[in-house]
């Protein structure tokens, strides 16, 4: 079997920019738009409140809202809204002139965009996350306490966060395509309820390094019944079909599950 991931579109993105009387300017999102398929995509900032005054923060907060509205088909559309946004817009908010980059995912072109483009404020929890090298994630979580992340990343907004998660960059093809090499992946501390066929990121003690780190779909056969069923078979899967899946010995401890897979966001 053989996996075909879809080949690089080009896409065309603009920045949104704040400028406030008394402040200085500052970039408050990315709008990125598909022009194949009339598809727009936008991310703003959420820390309003350390940005504009009252009355300021009521119409940015509406922004997003508005602008989505504004690009339904039956309303402007995608080339409408965005030729309205670089014609009307006041002195206060200003749009960047189009640019084009090449884009395999919208969602994650226009994450990677907001990222490199918006430096908003941390706020622990809730709209960011700690990133860590899967190396210190183990340690935070298994061992040491005092462990530091390397900087902290703002997740999406539909994405609700807790304390037990963490982000970690993930390589290698195993788990392609729905994790792709080299991305930034959420995961949460601990696997709540059954593991049976979630993701799971898995230590193996053994090893070294990076390679200690793998990420697997997590499959178990069970027998007996009741309070009395043992594993009879814990299977660790790779989604790439060119990869190894292996079984587990499950009275081995050399493998620790660490975390459970919650999505890609980059």
């Amino acid at each position: 079997m053989v996996i075909s991931f879809p080949s690089a579109a080009t896409a065309n993105y603009s920045l949104l920019e704040l400028d406030l009387p008394g402040r200085d300017p500052t970039t408050i999102g990315v709008l990125l738009q598909d022009p194949a398929a009339s598809v727009l995509r936008l991310r703003l900032r959420r820390d309003w409140e350390d940005l504009a005054s009252e009355d300021d923060r009521e119409v940015l907060e509406a922004l997003a809202d508005d602008l989505e509205r504004k690009a339904d088909p039956g309303d402007l559309g995608v080339e409408g809204v965005l030729r309205y946004l670089e014609d009307t817009l006041s002195n206060a908010l200003r749009i960047t002139p189009r640019e084009s980059v090449a884009s395999h995912d919208l969602d994650r072109t226009l994450n990677r965009l907001y990222r490199e483009h918006v430096q908003s404020n941390v706020v622990r929890f809730r709209t960011h996350l700690p990133l860590y090298s899967l190396r210190a994630a183990a340690g935070k979580f298994l061992e040491n306490d005092e462990v530091s992340e390397e900087t902290w990343l703002e997740t999406p907004e539909d994405l609700r966060l807790s304390p037990d998660m963490f982000v970690c960059r993930i390589a290698g093809h195993s788990m392609e395509p729905l994790i792709p090499d080299e991305s930034l992946c959420v995961f949460r501390h601990g696997v709540t309820g059954s593991r049976q066929n979630r993701l799971v990121l898995v230590e193996n003690r053994d090893a070294s390094g990076n390679n200690r780190y793998t990420v697997k779909r997590y499959r178990s056969e069970k027998s007996g019944s009741g309070e009395a069923w043992t594993h009879a078979r814990i299977r660790l899967e790779s989604l790439n079909p060119e990869y190894p899946s292996w079984d587990l010995d499950p009275e081995e401890d050399k493998y620790a599950i660490l975390a459970e897979f919650i999505r890609v966001i980059e």
